[in-house]
């Protein structure tokens, strides 16, 4: 069951495709995150959604708002995939243990060993405020993120 509107986001600390360790409560106080599951890098839904985040990123980060990719693909898969696609933010790896974090959000899909497509809003007091969970092959309409982005925005 995925989380939920208005409970607070569980804390986690992943390696981004730079192995640099990025932890959520570490942008607690300081600014929204939108956090992006995936199921898998070079797919092709997940990257048509992510090059859509890529262009539309300024809509995210000029709002203030920090945005966190997650799949449970390995690091170094996750650095090939972002230099090929010129990503800016960070894609986390969920790979060992493998899909923990994506379970904690209860977005893992155990018979496929991968992430689910689920995005979040966790605001500055690691509250969720925007919870979203498509089916498998279901590209996510990005409209609804940006509202909750600046929803979130205004009130800060």
């Amino acid at each position: 069951m995925p989380i939920e509107v208005g409970t607070v986001a569980p804390d986690f600390t992943l390696k981004d495709q730079d192995h640099s360790e990025v932890t959520l409560s570490g942008f607690q106080g300081n600014a929204p995150v939108l956090l992006v599951f995936y199921p898998f890098a070079f797919s092709r839904i997940c990257t048509g959604e992510l090059r859509e985040l890529r262009d539309g990123l300024a809509s995210y980060t000029d709002a203030g708002a920090e945005v966190l990719a997650i799949s449970t693909d390995p690091t170094y898969a996750l650095r090939a995939y972002a230099d090929q696609e010129g990503y800016r933010f960070p894609l986390l790896s969920d790979f060992w243990p493998h899909g923990e974090i994506s379970r904690t959000y209860g977005v893992f899909n155990e018979k496929a060993g991968m992430a689910v497509r689920g995005t979040f809003l966790v605001d500055r007091d690691a509250m969720v405020t925007f919870a979203e969970v498509n089916g498998r092959g279901q590209a996510r309409d990005q409209a609804a993120w940006r509202r909750a982005v600046e929803a979130v925005a205004r009130t800060t």
